[in-house]
């Protein structure tokens, strides 16, 4: 059975058990008048405890109408820092993702610093200086406080006066909104992973030569599918996903085959984790390589999705241009949250990992410097410590018993999650498809991939208050050139030791398994447990 909506240039399709999973829910929708009532900006479509805060986080419904009048501002931003061709984005959270994709498709140059990582950010503070721009995009975390902080240093140090080379995003009444910055006011009603098409997604992408305007006529031309009660491929496409985890299809395996806009399987995987996951419900999206990936075509329970032309046996597939592609996602989200009877909006596990590192970073303002305190491994096989918890490790001789001790702790038809706290240069491609295969073959799971912080503020929510089927990888590195943070009495070092110390506990203290791989030497590290890996 099979089920194809079209409209506004994108195509949906369902099929298989996915059409008669959903076809009730989706007559329910519709008679509930879900879709225009979603379209409006009406904050009860998630019931009364939702109420309040969706009342002001619904602004991305009108972002193709709304983000028009940034335009003129993006117009003149753009001639104003004309030749400056080395653009950095550091922010965190789903928009800066959207405007990484945004670039690549359009084949922009922009470097996403959605990390501390103190190698990564060197590498882009070193320039070309005389060419660099930075973008400052969102609410300013920790991270992207640090990465400003840096980039400042680094500017004065090549004799350039910051003011004129950093450009920030942010709600009005911002407290960057002052003088010694160019500020760009983001609609306060949209926030989060559903900015895409706000202010905090345009800009930067905009900044770096990609054409805006092109994304919101795309997105402005589904608006009309998206009113409807029928053939809506948005209410289609929440249907299928919001009614999956009640049928036992609790992740959702993402696959691009290849003519989709490059990247945008990551920023679908942010959107699902972080607006669906809480209360022990969601849907946990595992990015693979490809349709013919390990743990794609095998394993059952699972709802697979293909991203481009639909194939037989895949679930879903959609395809159609991105800036129609962001908000039909947004709103297929939106309606599947309401299927599932969660807040699209509500983030506990991230805040929570947030004030997790506001307590190890705590004293940072009067000079004292953090603690981050360590433990001894259990066991050290070359250049990979192990650190864990309990007995699941007794008797393991090296990191292939190890291995193997994690996957049997996988429960059956769950996921292993890596949670890489690397340089996004290093060498981490070989990992997830030999996981795959293990978690595939001995319990049914699948295996998930994914690089830190970026994690925290997405993923993270999803793993940590979603369905209790996941065991957990935390990899951290040696860091060999740190970065101080001007003003701080940290390092970039300590802030990315801090973030995964903050993590682990937030995991642990909900009874989740994690076990710890630190990599003495990177490049070593990683090649020894590849080589574990494949044994």
């Amino acid at each position: 059975m099979t089920l194809r909506v079209t409209g506004g240039g994108v195509s949906v399709t369902v099929q298989g058990d996915a059409v008669g999973e959903s076809d009730g829910v989706l007559e329910r929708l519709a008679a509930d008048g879900v879709p225009a009532a979603l379209m409006a900006g009406n904050a009860n479509l998630w019931g009364p405890e939702a109420t309040d805060e969706a009342a002001g986080r619904l602004g991305w419904v009108h972002a193709p109408e709304r983000s028009r009048r940034l335009l003129p501002r993006l117009d003149e931003l753009t001639e104003r820092f004309a030749g400056l061709d080395h653009v950095v984005l550091a922010g965190t959270g789903g928009a800066c993702l959207a405007a990484e994709v945004i670039a690549r498709g359009q084949g922009a140059d922009l470097t996403l610093l959605d990390t501390v990582d103190p190698h990564q950010v060197r590498r882009a503070a070193r320039g070309p200086l005389d060419r660099t721009l930075l973008v400052v995009s969102g609410a300013e975390t920790v991270e992207t406080d640090a990465v400003r902080r840096v980039f400042e240093r680094a500017f004065r140090d090549a004799g350039i006066d910051p003011a004129g080379r950093i450009v920030v995003v942010g709600p009005p009444g911002s407290p960057l909104d002052a003088p010694g910055h160019t500020f760009v006011a983001a609609d306060p009603e949209v926030a989060g992973c559903f900015g895409s098409l706000s202010a905090y997604g345009l800009v930067p992408a905009a900044l770096c030569g990609a054409d805006v305007r092109r994304l919101l006529d795309e997105a402005e031309a589904l608006v009309p599918s998206l009113l409807l009660g029928y053939d809506n491929p948005g209410l289609v496409l929440g249907a299928a996903l919001g009614t999956a985890p009640a049928n036992g299809r609790d992740r959702l395996l993402i696959a691009d085959d290849g003519s989709g806009p490059l990247g945008l399987d990551r920023w679908i995987e942010q959107l699902v984790a972080e607006s669906t996951g809480k209360d022990g419900r969601g849907l946990v999206p595992v990015v693979v390589e490809g349709p013919g990936a390990p743990g794609f075509g095998a394993t059952r329970d699972v709802r697979r999705l293909v991203l481009g032309d639909p194939a037989d046996g895949t679930g879903l597939a959609v395809s159609g241009p991105l800036g129609a592609l962001f908000l039909l996602w947004e709103y297929a989200a939106a309606v599947a949250c309401r299927v599932m009877g969660v807040s699209p909006f509500d983030r506990p596990a991230i805040s929570e990992s947030e004030e997790a590192l506001s307590g190890l970073l705590r004293g940072a303002e009067d000079g004292t410097p953090p603690v981050v305190i360590g433990c001894e491994p259990v066991l050290v096989d070359g250049e990979v410590e192990v650190h864990a918890t309990g007995d699941m490790l007794e008797g393991a001789k090296d990191l292939r018993d190890v291995l193997d001790a994690f996957t049997h702790a996988v429960p059956a038809d769950g996921y292993v999650a890596v949670m890489a706290y690397l340089d996004a240069a290093d060498d981490t491609t070989g990992l997830r498809p030999p996981l795959a295969r293990r978690a595939a073959h001995e319990r049914d799971a699948q295996a998930a991939f994914g690089l830190a912080p970026r994690l925290l503020h997405s993923t993270g929510q999803v793993y940590k208050d979603g369905p209790r089927t996941g065991v957990f990888l935390q990899i951290t590195g040696a860091v060999t050139a740190d970065v101080d943070v001007p003003g701080r009495p940290y390092s970039l070092g300590t802030l990315q030791r801090a973030q995964a110390f903050a993590d682990l506990r937030a995991l642990r203290t909900r009874g989740h398994t994690v076990v710890r791989l630190h990599l003495r030497d990177r490049a070593a590290g990683l090649a020894r447990l590849e080589a574990a890996l494949s044994g």
